[in-house]
């Protein structure tokens, strides 16, 4: 996978005009933002047709066959979102009636999230459609899957372990 025409003259021009700047991270990137943008628009159709939005079934094909209540911060959390993001959300899947929150006993602050039979029904429904899109754009990896995969892993985890290095987005109070 090349860069585009215009990824590449930027990275040039950034390279010429400041010689002391890596912008090798730049091509990193814009293949990362590359196959993120084909992954969306295999699936766009998908979830339109659903009525769904991506998070919406982020959050719901792993809720599907959980065995036990979980919470909003452990969704955010095992599924590297935000509290904000994963909170917003359930209160558009609530709305729908595709989940429903119990108090949880511990702390009544909390709640507990599980799945309705209507977004189960929903989701068994979307959700292996989905599956087929990703292994028809993955058909032409072979036997090369595995050696991609792991570099993934790799990848992920040397971003995640210097993530906290980066410099944080100012928030208000």
């Amino acid at each position: 996978m090349a860069l585009s025409f215009l990824q590449e003259r930027a990275q040039e021009s950034w390279s010429a005009g400041n010689p002391d700047l890596d912008t090798s991270p730049m091509a990193v990137v814009a293949l990362i933002n590359r196959i993120a943008a084909v992954l969306e628009q295999a699936t766009e159709q998908l979830y339109d047709s659903a009525a769904l939005t991506p998070a919406e079934v982020k959050l719901l094909v792993p809720l599907r066959h959980l065995e036990e209540p979980v919470t909003a911060a452990y969704l955010a959390a095992q599924l590297g979102m935000s509290r904000a993001g994963v909170s917003k959300t359930l209160a558009k899947l609530d709305r729908r009636g595709f989940i429903t929150r119990t108090a949880k006993p511990a702390d009544r602050r909390a709640t507990h999230i599980s799945i309705t039979p209507e977004a189960e029904r929903t989701i068994d429904d979307v959700f292996p459609r989905e599956l087929d899109a990703h292994a028809r754009l993955l058909a032409g990896l072979g036997q090369e899957r595995d050696a991609v995969l792991t570099a993934l892993h790799r990848l992920a985890d040397t971003m995640e372990s210097h993530a906290s290095d980066a410099p944080r987005r100012a928030t208000s109070t």
